[in-house]
């Protein structure tokens, strides 16, 4: 086959640049392909990218270290293919069938089978998958073969393979090709899940969100969990969290579930780019149904189940409805249970729910909130701002559980029959019409405040200087004191820290706004009436101003029409 001559590409300068670029190249290849089919196509050559990148930067260190151990390059040629020199640096093993610059090198003309023919660019990513699947046994049956089919434009799927082999991952100032392709993973996974609308909701869930759960959990070591992991971003930021704080992703073990096929293929996949070993079980399934992590007792589970579900796998005799039967036409307290039921000794938990799951008393779930409440397991309740989900518009809370809120199991103040509620529905900024985001202020505020209820001296840990003049809890944080444990304060209108009896005397209802109150208004001391009638004076102007408009226009058509 003859060698082709490829210009030299301008390879994107920035992370945003590099995201862009490939997201429009990706884009071409929708054609007759539905977003779910799409997104299948991308992120799994964003997954063989990386498995390759990896492979050779390793290939590349083996072969230096045993060249530095005074080894002639035959010496060098027969131990470099050695499989546990790979596999004990956590990097899968790539077939030469299956290495990017193989695919790249025949991504428009296609490499000949046995039988003289040439091969698509389709079937050779294809075959590339077996051979990573094959050689990979924790790959088994994760990885899409999807490239050869009818739908899948094999000339635009070529250029892609060629941008995506001229992108420039590694550079002055670029992170590690693991970290940079996971960012491209991630950022492919938010943007299929806004292309799919309500469906991208199943798979995923704002990182905003997500990072509220675990800045206020701190998974630092021990047992994750989550039963409804959809492409596994509760982990990636658990992950995430621990690198920021100078820690190893493997003081973490990571368990999780997905109902969901192809969901779990991507939670596979997104796992795999960033580096988790984790346990999502031998395939996908119900956790109603049957509990693949039945033995497992988790230090921290945290999760953004599907929420209201009618139609669940209900079983009465379930040992995990320790707190009464959750209701046929809802699962929300089944999976409030199932978390519980997860809880080791000392264990935390947090659940992403509809708001409707802090006061409604509908099929006995007000008595199952009642004597979860007794029993002492909620230790904060979150409001969050509307519009925090592109695929539903139901508001959201956040529940936060403890085994234990005695000093010393979790912080150094004693919180045994309290209860932290946290009203941050006002936090926030629109992104566009219809999605707002959280900054990392407002996440931080939100931590920060739960950290100083309970006494964790971890408050404002890696705080900027404007953070540091930030209110948090009715306190200022300092340079001197940000590693110390601060004092909590109730602040009107955003948190308040209630008693068990306070709670029972509101019928065990969780929303925040019950018990934070409403926030002082400024005063600015013009008088109410005289503010009334100022303000009604100016909307009777504006009424004036714009019949007179009105009028304009219409003497303006009626010259028009003669």
């Amino acid at each position: 086959m003859a060698t082709r001559t490829k210009a030299a590409p301008t390879a994107p300068s920035t992370m945003k640049e590099l995201k862009d670029t490939l997201w429009k190249a990706a884009d071409k290849l929708r054609g007759s392909m539905d977003a779910s089919q799409y997104k299948d196509v991308i992120l799994g050559l964003v997954f063989l990218k990386y498995v390759s990148d990896a492979f050779e930067e390793r290939r590349e260190q083996i072969a230096a270290e045993l060249a530095a151990a005074g080894m002639s390059e035959e010496q060098v040629a027969q131990l470099i293919d050695d499989v546990d020199e790979y596999a004990g640096r956590g990097v899968f093993w790539v077939p030469d069938v299956a290495r990017w610059r193989y695919l790249a090198e025949n991504a428009k003309g296609g490499a000949a089978a046995s039988d003289g023919h040439a091969r698509s660019i389709g079937q050779l990513i294809d075959e590339a998958m077996d051979a990573l699947m094959t050689a990979n046994p924790a790959l088994a049956g994760v990885l899409p073969r999807i490239y050869n089919r009818d739908n899948v434009d094999q000339r635009r799927l070529g250029e892609l393979i060629d941008l995506f082999n001229s992108a420039r991952f590694t550079g002055q100032g670029a992170k590690r090709a693991r970290d940079l392709l996971g960012e491209v993973y991630e950022y492919f996974l938010e943007k299929f899940a806004r292309a799919e609308g309500k469906r991208g909701g199943e798979f995923f869930t704002p990182a905003g969100v997500v990072r509220v759960l675990v800045e206020m959990l701190e998974p630092t070591k021990g047992r994750v969990y989550d039963p409804a992991c959809g492409s596994g971003g509760m982990f990636v930021q658990a992950e995430k969290f621990l690198e920021a704080h100078d820690r190893e992703g493997s003081d973490i073990s990571v368990y999780g579930q997905e109902l969901n096929e192809r969901t779990w293929r991507l939670a596979k996949m997104n796992l795999a780019i960033h580096g988790l070993n984790g346990n999502l079980g031998p395939r996908w399934g119900d956790t109603f149904a049957r509990d693949l992590h039945s033995d497992v007792q988790a230090d921290y589970v945290m999760s953004n189940p599907p929420f209201n579900i009618k139609d669940w796998a209900r079983n009465e005799q379930d040992p995990r409805w320790r707190f009464g039967v959750p209701p046929a036409g809802n699962a929300n307290y089944a999976w409030i249970q199932h978390i519980l039921s997860k809880l080791a000794p000392g264990g935390q938990g947090a659940v992403v729910m509809a708001n409707g799951s802090m006061s409604s008393n509908s099929g006995g779930e007000g008595r199952i909130r009642a004597e979860i409440v007794e029993a002492d397991l909620v230790s904060c309740m979150v409001a969050l701002p509307t519009q925090l989900f592109r695929s539903t518009g139901i508001p959201v809370c956040v529940w936060f559980f403890a085994r234990d809120k005695s000093a010393g199991a979790g912080g150094s103040v004693d919180r045994r029959g309290q209860v932290l509620f946290i009203d941050a529905r006002n936090l926030g900024h629109m992104v566009d019409r219809a999605e707002r985001a959280l900054s990392d202020d407002d996440i931080a505020r939100i931590a920060d405040t739960f950290h100083a209820w309970r006494g964790t001296p971890s408050v404002g840990r890696g705080a900027t200087k404007e953070r540091l003049e930030t209110p948090i809890a009715g306190r200022v944080a300092t340079e001197e004191s940000i590693e110390t444990t601060p004092e909590y304060t109730d602040v009107l209108g955003f948190c308040y820290s209630a008693s068990l009896d306070e709670i029972k005397a509101a019928d065990y209802a969780l929303t925040p706004g019950r018990y934070v109150g409403a926030a002082d208004v400024e005063d600015d001391g013009e008088h109410v009436q005289l503010k009334i009638e100022r303000l009604t004076k100016e909307l009777f102007q504006q009424f004036d101003e714009s019949e007179r408009l009105a009028a304009a226009v219409r003497e303006q058509l009626g010259r028009v029409e003669r």
